[in-house]
């Protein structure tokens, strides 16, 4: 269990206390951001997605530059992404913040990359993310942290910056999807000889 390892499993134990930031009744106050109100609850909650999502760069980082890659690093890194990513997607549902439409898309491509995860660990076969999947997370990460954020500081001029990076982010998700099965259906092929 190296750095980056421990940092991917830190981002893992701060999923629940994002959902229960976000699921409880907690009366902690609003702040007025122009066209929209930030519960602070949600400020929070936002933050710890934020320092939560910057795990995510800090562990990638160190185990390339001290060549700490691992194959459990290699599995539990993307999990603990799809992970953070999708509790904060559903919530944002929840929150009336977010496309049910939209988010279906993005969890479903995350299920059907998983699954073919899934049938090259069967092989023998470690799929690490390539660079369209980092810029698929990065543009998730940023979309769903203004989301959280209720806007901030887009709220001030009215700008939809939020709505926009989330359909940014849906581009990325299909379009790296796509490019994942297409790079790696050798896979699939291979598993049925």
């Amino acid at each position: 269990m190296n750095l980056p390892n421990r940092l991917t499993l830190s981002r893992i134990m701060m999923i629940p206390i994002f959902i229960l930031l976000l699921s409880l009744p907690l009366d902690w106050g609003t702040w007025d951001i122009g066209a929209a109100d930030l519960p602070v609850a949600h400020f929070v909650a936002a933050l710890i997605f934020i320092i939560a999502a910057g795990t995510d760069w800090i562990d990638g980082y160190y185990a390339r530059k001290y060549n700490l890659v691992t194959n459990l690093g290699k599995f539990m890194d993307p999990l603990a992404d799809k992970l953070l990513v999708s509790a904060a997607l559903i919530l944002l549902i929840e929150m009336g913040l977010a496309p049910a439409w939209v988010v279906i898309i993005i969890i479903s491509r995350e299920f059907a990359v998983t699954g073919l995860r899934l049938v090259a660990a069967g092989e023998g076969i470690v799929l690490a993310a390539g660079k369209m999947g980092k810029l698929k997370t990065a543009t998730q990460m940023i979309a769903i942290a203004v989301l959280l954020l209720h806007n901030f500081p887009f709220a001030y001029i009215d700008f939809p910056f939020g709505m926009i990076m989330l359909y940014i982010a849906l581009f990325f998700t299909v379009i790296s999807g796509v490019d994942y099965f297409v790079k790696n259906w050798h896979v699939m092929k291979e598993s049925n000889e």
